[in-house]
């Protein structure tokens, strides 16, 4: 039996790839990090600062969060 996964378009990705980009200029390189586990927490603080707290002016300066809620 073969089974194959859809095809993958670089699109598919480019959400992720933005998300990391900033992560990494804005956070990561930030701080030094001695354990997976100071880089997991990194990581989680990092995504409540992006959806709650991080302005974007593609959302009209709004956080995604804010964004989202104002459109419901």
């Amino acid at each position: 039996m073969n089974i194959s996964s859809p095809k993958i378009k670089c699109l598919d990705n480019a959400s992720m790839e933005n998300f990391f980009s900033h992560f990494k200029a804005e956070w990561f390189n930030l701080y030094s990090f001695r354990t997976a586990e100071e880089v997991k927490n990194a990581v989680k603080k990092y995504i409540r600062f992006y959806n709650h707290r991080r302005f974007q002016e593609k959302l009209n300066n709004l956080s995604p969060y804010e964004y989202r809620t104002q459109a419901a």
